[in-house]
């Protein structure tokens, strides 16, 4: 009897390995299609990152670079104010953004799900989605047109028809300070809001009806039911959402990028277009390696941030019994 055991357990190993083998021979179409995706990653995500070595050094993309050590890191932190000016409008905007989409985004859910004809909740639905499958280059081109600070404008036109501002006296939103961080905010809730509300719409998708059924029976009407049923159900995925999007903080670019232009980068400059404007528009001989070191230091608050919401989401998931 020891004997037949010690052979079953000395056999495991061996048998193991076998059917790993077995079961990437048995699934290879699987591995096929994910060779793809994986060769894309290898070449843009992880390849770039030997790069790292220009941040201690000296290199404008012509001559050999010139070590430097930690010289760009003190010249960045110390002698760049616009660097800490930018580091601060990313963290602003992208946590004012996030607040902002998903706050709406759980409202029209909410609203949404109170719509009892199913035709005029899916065009309802439908319509609000359709504005996150238009690029941001299109977006920036739509919103410059309607806030033009002209007669063509078509909200300057609706404020001075209706008597709040003048004629003269016209408000350019995307050309001053004061306005747009307000307008920045408006396009990103208009474009991206209907998108979030497909993860709130699953969640309440697979409430239990039971629950409102009983609550109708003690008397709750519809906004007892959407107060004491409804919000706590979404309770849990708003803090998944909004602990998962925090990781993606410092990765904003092309949606300010494209609505930015000089008259407002004291509000509007985020790490990634101060790295552009730095490798590309800096009007001198362009410094790669200190680019490079902008790039290391927003990667590396980056990671932390993933570190940080991941700690985060797995306390989340464990509150709510999700291994």
């Amino acid at each position: 009897m020891n004997n037949k055991n010690i052979k079953t357990v000395a056999s495991v190993p061996k048998g193991s390995k076998k059917s790993v083998w077995a079961k990437v021979n048995r699934y290879k179409g699987f591995y096929l299609m994910f060779m793809p995706v994986l060769i894309f990653a290898l070449i843009f995500n992880y390849l770039p990152m030997f790069g790292i070595v220009f941040s201690v050094t000296n290199y404008n993309g012509i001559k050999t670079p010139d070590f430097v050590a930690f010289e760009n890191f003190k010249r960045m932190f110390f002698e760049m104010p616009k660097f800490w000016t930018s580091f601060q409008n990313t963290i602003v905007i992208s946590v004012v953004k996030l607040i902002l989409t998903t706050f709406f985004a759980v409202v029209v859910s909410l609203f949404l799900n109170e719509i009892i004809n199913i035709h005029f909740k899916k065009v309802v639905q439908t319509i609000i989605y359709l504005p996150h499958f238009l690029s941001w280059v299109v977006t920036a081109s739509l919103f410059t047109l309607i806030l033009a600070p002209n007669g063509y404008g078509l909200v300057n036109s609706f404020l001075v028809q209706i008597g709040v501002i003048d004629a003269n006296d016209m408000i350019y939103f995307l050309g001053t300070s004061k306005w747009w961080r307000i307008t920045y905010y408006v396009i990103n809730i208009w474009k991206e809001t209907g998108w979030q509300t497909v993860i709130f719409m699953a969640t309440l998708a697979g409430m239990n009806s039971e629950l409102y059924e009983a609550a109708s029976i003690d008397g709750a009407n519809r906004w007892g039911k959407m107060r004491f049923i409804t919000f706590p159900a979404l309770a849990n995925t708003i803090l998944t959402v909004l602990i998962l999007n925090l990781a993606k903080v410092m990765n904003l670019f092309e949606s300010v990028f494209v609505l930015q232009n000089d008259a407002v980068l004291d509000v509007s400059n985020v790490l990634e277009t101060y790295i552009y404007y730095q490798s590309f528009n800096s009007g001198a001989i362009p410094n790669f390696g200190y680019s490079t070191a902008v790039g290391v230091f927003k990667s590396i608050v980056g990671c932390v941030l993933v570190l940080i919401c991941n700690h985060w989401s797995k306390k989340v998931r464990e509150g709510r019994g999700i291994v």
